[in-house]
């Protein structure tokens, strides 16, 4: 990355910044939140709220699918763990619950959990997130 500024993993070239006009026309809500954009390669990422930091890396239409269906297995793991913990300790909160779902997501995958966060990841490691969460791994 340049500065703020993601390179594009497909070309290699600087993305631009753009509003959600720019990548989704038809959701009036998204226009005003930014987004990093490679118009050539249609690939895309949104920023944290409240900042112009990328939430990962630029994803074109196949990387974004499975990265959908990643979150789609990883995320109820976690939120299932938030509500039995909280049940048990109403100090218990989300970020613990999903920091610790990474944290051996990370131990599974073989990396470091600094770099393990869905967003950031390819195809490949969206396929390992699935096949993880689909054997119950992650649910000890």
């Amino acid at each position: 990355m340049k500065g703020l500024t993601p390179i594009c993993p497909y070309c290699s070239k600087a993305s631009e910044k753009v509003t959600g006009k720019a990548i989704y026309p038809h959701r009036p809500d998204l226009h005003a939140l930014p987004f990093y954009r490679c118009a050539p390669c249609n690939a895309y990422v949104g920023c944290h709220p409240g900042t112009t930091k990328p939430l990962g890396r630029l994803a074109d239409a196949e990387l974004r699918k499975w990265k959908l269906r990643a979150h789609d297995v990883f995320d109820p793991i976690w939120k299932a763990r938030l509500e039995r913990r909280k049940a048990k300790d109403p100090r218990y909160k989300k970020g613990m619950a999903r920091g610790g779902r990474y944290k051996r997501l990370a131990e599974l995958m073989g990396i470091p959990k600094q770099e393990c966060h869905i967003g950031m990841f390819n195809v490949t490691q969206c396929k390992q997130v699935i096949a993880i969460c689909e054997q119950g791994l992650l649910e000890s």
